[in-house]
């Protein structure tokens, strides 16, 4: 299978409907040496890609990874990107919002860890947990200090939702390329990566018993994923769906999805001007001597 990655793409203004959207494809690899072999194409274009951005010095590059518990987003982030220069790289966790986090509005953290022109930015969750989990358990929205008026109804994820639009559409307007996923996970899958989790002695400190209790609430979690990738994917910051059963497959359509959009950004190396020539010049030949 190619990886076509409009296939996965969510539609500005689409209702998305999670149980249509497959969990697993058919792989684009046919054993892991090929798996390998693709995974290494694809980060090596990457590479390559990620310096053009350092020296065009015109885009910032953020990266959004969303999912369930166990869905492979720490391991999409490390595969992908293991060929990336640090230096050009950051990623950002989201856990619980700290006191001081917690003083500040919803989208604070978020703008506060956003990476400059030439650097590439990843957030693993993002202030879309404040559509999530929040909405979920509306109990956290309650401990966020907000006025009364702010956290009735379901105007508060309404207003949520053209908060974090209004963000990346100015964000998009001023040079940074949005790119975000969700892996999209089954709960069966789920299921034997946890019960994984507790066979693997390296494994087991990843699990704890919230884990479990959260999967009580999987229906109210694809509600409110479903909600948030259809008022929030726009043509500046579109959302990926990507199927996630399969670690293998997931890795090979985010790499795709990402080198498909940085290459249309259509970068160029800087070209030196007359001055520049002369400079050049110069050098060599204090080098020559």
């Amino acid at each position: 299978m190619k990886v076509k990655t409009a296939d996965f793409r969510v539609q500005p203004g689409k209702k998305v409907n999670l149980k249509q959207r497959p969990t697993y494809v058919e792989p684009a690899y046919t054993s892991k040496e090929h798996h390998k072999e693709l995974l290494d194409e694809h980060v090596a274009q990457l590479s390559a890609l990620q310096q053009l951005l350092y020296a065009s010095n015109h885009y910032a590059v953020l990266l959004i990874f969303q999912a369930m518990d166990a869905a492979g987003k720490d391991s999409a982030i490390k595969h992908v990107m293991s060929g990336v220069n640090p230096q050009g790289c950051q990623v950002f966790s989201f856990k619980h919002p700290s006191a001081e986090e917690l003083q500040h509005d919803f989208l604070w953290r978020a703008t506060r860890n956003l990476p400059e022109r030439g650097r590439i930015g990843i957030f693993n969750r993002s202030q879309y947990e404040e559509v999530l989990i929040v909405r979920v358990h509306p109990e956290i929205l309650r401990s966020e200090g907000l006025p009364d008026a702010s956290h009735h109804g379901e105007t508060v994820w309404r207003d949520r939702y053209r908060s974090i639009v209004g963000l990346e559409k100015h964000l998009s307007r001023n040079g940074t390329c949005i790119i975000k996923f969700y892996l999209h996970l089954s709960k069966e899958e789920q299921r034997k990566r946890f019960l994984a989790r507790i066979d693997e002695p390296g494994k087991n400190w990843k699990f704890s018993m919230a884990d479990i209790q959260e999967r009580q609430y999987w229906k109210q979690y694809m509600k409110a994923y479903e909600e948030c990738l259809s008022a929030t994917s726009t043509s500046m910051a579109p959302w990926y769906v990507v199927p996630a059963d399969d670690k293998g497959s997931a890795q090979l359509i985010v790499s795709r999805i990402i080198l498909d959009t940085l290459e249309g950004l259509k970068m160029t190396y800087p070209k030196p001007d007359a001055a520049r020539r002369r400079e050049l010049v110069a050098i060599r030949k204090e080098l020559q001597r």
